[in-house]
């Protein structure tokens, strides 16, 4: 969600048809890297579908409409469903609209539990079944975490599973130039606590080890927040973590302040950070990877989420020029294992159909994934996918954090109420790294959120 505040959006657009074989990025049957088994099975068990129509609604716009539709063309061709595609710049606002004006598409595909969680409540979410949250969980990285943010209570009130994720985002990560690590001889840290050390061994030879920008515009301050929430799932429990988002854990609970103590150790030591403590707010978060590549470099780590290559200099090349390694866990909690912080996309059915739950079911197919996969921006925690079709050995890598992580949750202050996660939450990241007290903070974000009514 934080990028969708960043990056160009793009106007409201709609695809549509049936798809033939000319359609098909990839050739079936061509390239070995793809399960082509899964789609042929798909196709010999969905042959009744043709000539029915299926309405799709969902986030993605410009390149990533593109992609999207690249692999609907697969479903389409498989089945001869005559499948429809559309968004919205204001796409939360307007599936809002479209249900509680009874004209809904069949599926819809969100990034925000809470919004369908809010949906499913008033009765607009078709349950999905028992058996695909079984399939879920038996198939995922961290399957249970992603049945249950696909786990709502319905207008009954009793829970059942309405959303199939689909598509991750990951943000648990820490980039670096591999050659410059190589020249000072520092060895890349497998838990927080080395991290601790490395980040001091750097500023004691005389280096600055970090790069950190908050600055955004009006958004300025959510990078921090990335921050404490990964902390969050290194030093508390899951369910810590999921109070926290509710505000059943206060902001200025120990265990909260512990984690925002935790980031001030790395942002407001003035030998840590490239432009000192100062820098920490003003610098453009598009900029402040920048200083990994300078000559000498200006500083050596930098924390951001894997869409943050995109502001790398031209050329930049990664695995080579540029790489990453994962935001490690704290020796001193073992117990928390390997949590990793992220979002992803959520698929349901809000107008059911035989093509509505065909559609869900190919989303299960490993060449629903691949196909994405093989080209730009697409990570899943689906362990049956065959990660060779990722289109490089970083989104590959990324992929991997994904399905063998024990723990998976979404970001933080995308869960919570916008007045806090994209308002005060900011905003005391910001007053922190200014000079308040890590208490100070949580006790004004607390304030915010018990201003709420």
């Amino acid at each position: 969600m934080k990028k969708i505040l960043l990056l160009s959006v793009a106007v409201a657009a709609m695809v549509a048809g049936t798809a033939s074989a000319a359609d098909l990025k990839f050739p079936p049957g061509q390239d070995s890297k793809f399960n082509w088994k899964s789609y042929d099975d798909f196709k010999a068990g969905h042959a009744d579908l043709k000539g029915q129509e299926l309405t799709i609604f969902g986030p993605w716009r410009g390149e990533d409409e593109a992609l999207f539709t690249s692999v609907l063309n697969y479903f389409t061709e498989a089945t001869g469903v005559n499948a429809k595609y559309s968004s919205s710049e204001n796409y939360e606002q307007q599936i809002v609209i479209d249900t509680q004006a009874g004209s809904p598409p069949n599926v819809a595909i969100l990034p925000q539990p809470g919004l369908l969680a809010n949906l499913a409540s008033q009765g607009h979410l078709t349950p999905l079944g028992d058996d695909l949250a079984k399939w879920v969980k038996d198939n995922y990285g961290a399957g249970d975490s992603w049945v249950s943010y696909g786990t709502y209570k319905g207008k009954d009130g009793k829970e059942a599973f309405y959303a199939f994720p689909y598509k991750a985002d990951l943000k648990s990560l820490v980039w670096y130039v591999p050659e410059n690590f190589k020249e000072g001889g520092y060895q890349v840290p497998t838990t927080l606590e080395d991290l601790e050390k490395l980040t001091d061994q750097i500023a004691k030879d005389g280096g600055v080890p970090w790069c950190i920008g908050l600055g955004s515009g009006g958004a300025t301050g959510w990078p921090a927040t990335d921050w404490v929430e990964d902390i969050m799932l290194r030093i508390n429990t899951p369910q810590d973590y999921d109070h926290w988002t509710t505000n059943e854990l206060k902001f200025n609970d120990p265990k909260v302040v512990a984690a925002i103590d935790e980031f001030g150790k790395f942002a407001k030591n003035p030998k840590y950070v490239d432009g000192g403590v100062a820098a920490v707010a003003s610098t453009d978060f598009r900029d402040s990877p920048k200083g990994l590549f300078s000559v000498p470099p200006k500083c050596y780590m930098h924390k951001q989420a894997s869409f943050i290559p995109s502001f790398f200099p031209e050329g930049t090349k990664l695995g080579q020029d540029a790489d990453f390694f994962y935001f490690p866990p704290a020796a001193a909690h073992p117990e928390l294992g390997k949590p990793v912080l992220g979002a992803g996309t959520l698929a349901t059915i809000t107008k059911d159909s035989p093509a509505a739950r065909a559609f869900i079911q190919f989303l299960q197919t490993p060449i629903a994934q691949e196909i994405w996969m093989a080209q730009s921006g697409f990570l899943t925690p689906y362990k049956g996918v065959n990660k060779a079709a990722y289109a490089n050995d970083t989104l590959r890598k990324e992929g991997e954090l994904l399905t063998t992580a024990t723990t998976f949750r979404f970001d933080g202050s995308d869960l919570m109420p916008g007045k806090i996660g994209a308002g005060s939450f900011w905003t005391g990241m910001v007053d922190f790294v200014g000079g308040k007290s890590a208490q100070e903070a949580g006790d004004a974000i607390q304030k915010s959120w018990d201003g709420i009514k």
